[in-house]
């Protein structure tokens, strides 16, 4: 059986790739640690680390071993998580899943706000998942909603979702380059343009998926640099580097280096979903999800 002690230490030590340093953060002499490692090796019949004179580096199987180890620790602190909260009864935490769309487009500190407004007293714990992990800990009961690009699949058996907002794409332009002299932008002024992808960390075609949406619009994008996020493409928008895509409630992220356009032709948007299960355990987790529907100005959930 694993010890999450050991697999804790596991992830010090492959994260620092040094032991002296790995235990200083685990407040613990070396040699225990050393043997601790060593001992779970031994356990599993795997060699973790490549051990040199300065510093040890995960092996290949090691780096797979140490994903799934940290899936396995935070889904154990969601559960301990989940234990605290049924023993506190009605008035005890919330363990809320969402993507950074979420927190950037005011949904979830505007929720959060209400919260602590009407009910300091609540812990909250945010957990930034992976929309399938969200669903699975709404499943497990490890989380008491989920926020999300889409919703479950329909007919779900267990989960219920509602639409929280659509965030429309707006193009962003470098305050000097010549398409910020006019109020409307064409398709075909985009074409060949320098541009700057954002990444959809969801979408594991995100690239291909860009510039179909572009071809479709009616221009072909010179992609010239990808961004993991929104706000990194606004920094290089504000460097002169290219043109992007980004979402409404970004914009006010913006400098008077960036231009922004509405473009009436595209229609596409960044989706929120709120989910969460069907049958409700407390009446804390129904007056949360209340409260989030309404501060997105949904009336009521759909099924």
């Amino acid at each position: 059986m694993l010890d999450l002690r050991q697999l804790r230490y596991f992830v010090a030590v492959a994260e620092t790739e040094h032991v002296g340093q790995a235990a200083e953060r685990l407040h613990m002499s070396q040699s225990p640690l050393s043997r601790q490692i060593a001992q779970l090796e031994q356990n599993l019949g795997l060699t973790l680390f490549e051990r040199g004179q300065q510093r040890i580096r995960l092996t290949r199987d090691g780096k797979v071993f140490l994903a799934e180890v940290r899936a396995l620790l935070q889904h154990a602190d969601r559960l301990e998580n989940l234990g605290r909260r049924l023993g506190r009864g009605d008035e005890g935490g919330l363990c809320i899943g969402y993507v950074a769309d979420a927190m950037h487009t005011g949904i979830l500190p505007g929720a959060l706000r209400a919260v602590h407004s009407e009910r300091p007293g609540v812990h909250i714990a945010l957990y930034n998942l992976p929309p399938s992990e969200q669903f699975e800990g709404l499943r497990q009961r490890s989380l008491d909603i989920a926020l999300v690009h889409e919703p479950p699949s329909a007919g779900d058996p267990d989960l219920l979702a509602a639409p929280l907002l659509q965030d429309p794409l707006l193009l962003v332009l470098p305050a000097g380059h010549p398409l910020a002299e006019q109020e409307k932008v064409a398709p075909g002024d985009l074409d060949g343009q320098p541009w700057i992808a954002v990444e959809n960390a969801q979408d594991p075609a995100w690239r291909d998926t860009f510039v179909a949406s572009c071809t479709v619009a009616g221009f072909t994008p010179d992609i010239r640099f990808d961004a993991a996020e929104p706000l990194t493409a606004l920094g290089l928008v504000a460097a002169g580097l290219g043109l992007a895509l980004v979402q409404k409630s970004m914009v006010r992220a913006t400098t008077e280096e960036v231009a922004v356009r509405e473009l009436p032709w595209n229609e596409t948007s960044v989706q929120l979903w709120a989910a969460w299960h069907r049958v409700d355990l407390r009446p804390l987790v129904t007056s949360f999800r209340t409260t989030v529907l309404r501060t997105s100005g949904v009336a009521q959930a759909s099924e």
